[in-house]
């Protein structure tokens, strides 16, 4: 390594606004609001705030299932939180989530709200009663790999992901060492993937849930561009459980919500109604999403 790429640490380290990247307009070493803005407010049960990256994808995807085996109760309402223009600091939105990241959930049945994907995830499953089995040893299973998904997947995001495809350079280690260890989790969801229809068992729950906008997407080559390099092909079991998950319409309509990128067909920009799928997304968005 030449000595251009040698970094020395300084004794006290100071926050250089300017670098970082795609990203850097966003990220900042302190928490709490940078504006005053409330949050806007829909007629459903469930006001869901978010964007449809693979954390937001979980919550539309888990109340997508819940609708679509007929729970009213879980009707909501979708609205976007432009991270990439620091929706996510405003005083509403951080009146509900403190740590300012996408998904926050509130919830007008009982005043309550839910940050964190995960907890989000767990939230519904207990309100509902679905997607997380009864027994003691089936739901501790589903837990485990609810639990194992939140800790793993910021090697993969914020690790692999990062450095491989939204760095402002690449280098060599942490590339290296994130693929590593990306590599060794879908071996991981592989082997068990051999044994077991889902994760957790062979029914369907949160763990699913929770994985597949992840890793399911990074397997069928819909995440970094990095499907050849990381040789997602190998992982069968685990490609074959990604593409049966995707094959549920609850998945295919809740992984379009919030999202603003890819082909016109696949995005849906805020939901407010089931009939907004059917819908031109254009048509659809609020004045306040397009600004």
């Amino acid at each position: 390594m030449s000595d251009k790429n040698q970094y020395e640490p300084p004794r006290i380290w100071t926050w250089d606004a300017e670098n970082g990247g795609e990203w850097a307009q966003i990220n900042r070493p302190i928490a709490g609001p940078t504006h005053e803005a409330t949050l806007p407010r829909g007629k459903h049960p469930l006001q869901i705030y978010s964007l449809g990256t693979p954390n937001g994808q979980k919550v539309t995807i888990m109340a997508e299932e819940l609708l679509a085996i007929g729970e009213t109760g879980a009707e909501y309402d979708a609205h976007l939180i432009r991270i990439g223009e620091g929706d996510q600091f405003s005083s509403g939105f951080v009146e509900i989530n403190p740590n300012s990241k996408i998904p926050a959930l509130f919830d007008t049945d009982t005043g309550s709200r839910v940050f964190e994907s995960g907890a989000i995830l767990f939230y519904l499953a207990e309100k509902f009663g679905h997607f997380l089995p009864k027994g003691t040893a089936a739901r501790t299973e589903v837990l485990n790999w609810l639990f194992w998904l939140q800790g793993s997947a910021p090697y993969l995001g914020g690790g692999f992901g990062h450095f491989y495809a939204y760095a402002p350079e690449k280098f060599e280690y942490p590339i290296n060492r994130f693929t590593m260890e990306v590599k060794r989790q879908l071996d991981v969801l592989d082997r068990e993937l051999a044994e077991h229809r889902y994760l957790g068992g062979d029914e369907y729950s949160i763990a699913d849930i929770a994985t597949w906008p992840w890793y399911g997407n990074l397997v069928l080559g819909e995440a970094y561009g990095a499907g050849e390099f990381l040789q997602v092909e190998s992982y069968k079991n685990l490609r074959r459980w990604a593409h049966e998950i995707l094959e549920r319409p609850a998945v295919q309509r809740g992984r379009k919500v919030n999202r603003t990128w890819g082909e016109p067909s696949e995005q849906l920009h805020e939901r407010h109604d089931a009939s907004d799928f059917e819908l031109n997304t254009q048509d659809k968005v609020s004045p306040e999403a397009t600004g």
